[in-house]
């Protein structure tokens, strides 16, 4: 309980510092532009916009666009720190003459940390035909994917995965459906599912973020424990209990790794196409 009042607590001071933040950037409102605004809680219906954009009136968004929305949507609304990529955005998508933007930008999104922003109607037709100009831009790039679609884990035979999990696949050896995947499906969905399935210690940080540990003998007979940090054909490394990096030669040592997901390593060499389609398939049901 205390974690998820220090989790809304979080989120509502960073909607709070960025609300302050994109404030204190944003020049005066004339008294009859301010007219136009939306009040708190009205329904925000933004200006539309006939037809193909100006050049001049994308060039007037991207400048717009990158003193107000690039922090978190990078230049190129391409995604960025905190926000999604734009060009491939759904709400995008469904956009008609900033009909879906306008109300999004002008109302914000304060539970995912996107504060309201008070542009005229001739800014926000601005910024809204940028998006749509570097949206048009990245899909007028032929065979150029940058984003997992959800018709693409959509691909797999759940019976098959639950073949392959419970027989060459191995999963069954060290998982239980019913016991640590038990409602897994719930936990992770979609792209991070398949993530969690193929990384379980953290597809950017890299396997060696993993719990793996190491014990080396050395040739005094001197025994040195502690996290496994670096391994290859020639060099073992970890970090002892006192925090200090250690390594050797392999071959002036003797040494024992203990890594529980060493399996998953391995699995990663294993898998065909068809067969982590249909594992993943088979996560899915477990819910």
């Amino acid at each position: 309980m205390r974690d998820s009042h220090s989790l809304v607590l979080g989120v509502s001071l960073i909607a709070l510092f960025c609300s302050l933040s994109f404030a204190s950037q944003q020049p005066a409102q004339p008294a009859s532009q301010a007219a136009n605004m939306p009040q708190q809680g009205a329904q925000a219906v933004p200006p539309p916009t006939a037809g193909q954009a100006s050049t001049e009136q994308v060039q007037k968004g991207q400048s717009l666009f990158a003193t107000q929305c690039a922090f978190c949507h990078g230049r190129d609304a391409e995604g960025g720190e905190t926000g999604p990529d734009l060009t491939s955005s759904e709400l995008v998508e469904k956009d008609l003459s900033g009909t879906e933007i306008g109300t999004v930008v002008r109302l914000g999104r304060i539970d995912k940390g996107m504060p309201p922003f008070s542009l005229s109607d001739a800014d926000l037709a601005a910024v809204v035909a940028f998006i749509h100009d570097q949206k048009r831009k990245m899909e007028s790039h032929a065979g150029r994917r940058r984003t997992v679609q959800a018709e693409d884990l959509r691909t797999g035979n759940a019976e098959e995965g639950k073949k392959y999990f419970h027989g060459a696949g191995g999963c069954a050896k060290c998982h239980s459906p019913s016991g640590d995947l038990g409602g897994v499906a719930n936990r992770f969905r979609g792209l991070a599912l398949l993530e969690r399935m193929l990384y379980p210690w953290g597809r950017k940080a890299g396997p060696a973020s993993s719990p793996a540990t190491a014990t080396v003998i050395l040739p005094s007979g001197e025994t040195v424990m502690g996290k496994l940090a670096y391994r290859d054909e020639f060099v073992i490394g970890l970090v002892d209990s006192s925090g200090w990096y250690r390594s050797w030669f392999r071959n002036k040592v003797r040494f024992q790794v203990n890594n529980p997901l060493e399996a998953h390593s391995e699995q990663l060499g294993k898998y065909t196409e068809e067969t982590m389609h249909n594992v993943l398939a088979y996560l899915q049901t477990l819910r």
